[in-house]
């Protein structure tokens, strides 16, 4: 099957393989002449961000490259990242890399026109209310990981250092204008990445299934997300060069990113305060948590945990959903608990605390007080799916 195509859902989106030849285009038609190409400092010297330069370039755009980024980006960093934009006298941001690279390449091209600090606009009530909306400067995502899906997210994550809590930072805006999404550029990406990133876009997929809001748009697009993860994401792993693997995770993270609309749950919950006190992998975060998760919020989900198998053809209801992620966690070498994955319980009164407030905890199918993500957490931690 040729995995190619030109969307409008839910953004501009040119997908396919060597779609990135189409970078400069996508730049002047988003009336971009000097766009600042903020990326991660992996990537900053790799070729493909060099042939990416170059081609803007040999096409009379003036380039310039910001990559002084955290693997979780930081409002420090954002604040550099302006400072580089105004210096460069920038007119738009091509956001190119993984989730961090593009959340942070978004809220530079946010921040820039705004009067205000960064957390002024936290996802907080009607915060998004006080940004000069014609004062953000256009974003081309290039997704170069199938996870986060913040190509086609109008928010950006950020972590404040005084409190190390994860901020979302939100405005409609924020949506990038053009999406370079060429599944080429993720053939480089490691295994245990791959693995990590694939996993993020199956819990966003499949918290946003599970969330008590109505949402049946959202609810379409989940499923058929998670139907591509399980036919593509260990292909995907074992193959990295599997071209059709790598386009069906590529889609599968944009659909997660767009299904979530509908809300998140108790593994974002628990994985935002761990990252930003951890400083661990987000997505690879979210699979350790997430049959602990599961368990918790089973008495609530557990019919549509069963619509979902049956959709995905997995046989035996919430059991053989769960044996499912199980075995899937184990093909992947995700670690069976957070013990394994290097955590220690030094810090679990304040990460219960933080996920408890954590603005994904809202839509979480079951009450995430402090005590229940507490209990989540000594599960995730021990190894008990008895909650």
């Amino acid at each position: 099957m040729k995995r190619r195509g030109n969307w409008s859902f839910p953004t501009l989106i040119h997908f396919g393989a060597g779609r990135i030849a189409e970078l400069p285009k996508a730049a002047r038609k988003a009336g971009m002449a000097r766009p600042l190409l903020v990326t991660d400092p992996g990537l900053a010297s790799l070729p493909m961000v060099e042939n990416a330069l170059q081609s803007c370039r040999d096409a009379g755009l003036g380039m310039a490259v910001f990559h002084d980024m955290k693997p979780n980006p930081t409002g420090a960093n954002v604040a550099d990242g302006c400072a580089a934009y105004h210096d460069g006298a920038h007119d738009g941001v091509i956001a190119f890399g993984g989730g961090s690279a593009l959340d942070c390449g978004k809220a530079i091209a946010f921040m820039q026109g705004q009067k205000g600090t960064l957390w002024d606009y936290e996802d907080v009530g009607d915060n998004w209310t006080r940004v000069n909306g014609n004062a953000i400067a256009p974003v081309i995502a290039v997704p170069t990981t199938a996870g986060t899906g913040s190509e086609v997210g109008r928010a950006s994550v950020i972590i404040k250092e005084d409190s190390h809590e994860k901020k979302i930072i939100f405005h409609p805006k924020m949506m990038p204008v053009a999406v370079i999404s060429d599944p080429e550029l993720s053939v480089g990406l490691p295994p245990f990445l791959t693995a990590g990133a694939g996993m993020d876009a199956l819990a966003h997929s499949l918290e946003a299934w599970c969330a008590p809001t109505f949402h049946p748009l959202c609810d379409g697009i989940a499923l058929e997300g998670m139907a591509l993860v399980k036919g593509a994401l260990a292909r995907a792993v074992k193959d990295g060069q599997d071209l059709d693997a790598r386009s069906d995770m590529l889609a599968a993270a944009s659909m997660g990113a767009t299904a979530f609309q509908k809300g998140l749950g108790a593994m974002h919950s628990l994985a935002h305060p761990i990252g930003a006190l951890y400083d661990v992998h987000h997505g690879m975060t979210n699979a350790v948590v997430m049959p602990y998760v599961l368990a918790f919020n089973r008495p609530v989900i557990e019919d549509k945990i069963e619509h979902l198998s049956a959709y995905l053809d997995i046989k035996g209801g919430f059991t053989g959903f769960m044996d499912w992620v199980l075995a899937l966690r184990a093909e992947l070498g995700v670690p069976h608990t957070l013990a394994a994955f290097g955590l220690d319980e030094a810090r679990i009164d304040t990460i219960a605390a933080m996920a408890a407030v954590d603005p994904t905890a809202a839509t979480n199918p079951q009450p995430l007080t402090v005590a229940a993500a507490r209990d989540v957490f000594e599960a995730a931690y021990t190894g008990s799916l008895t909650i």
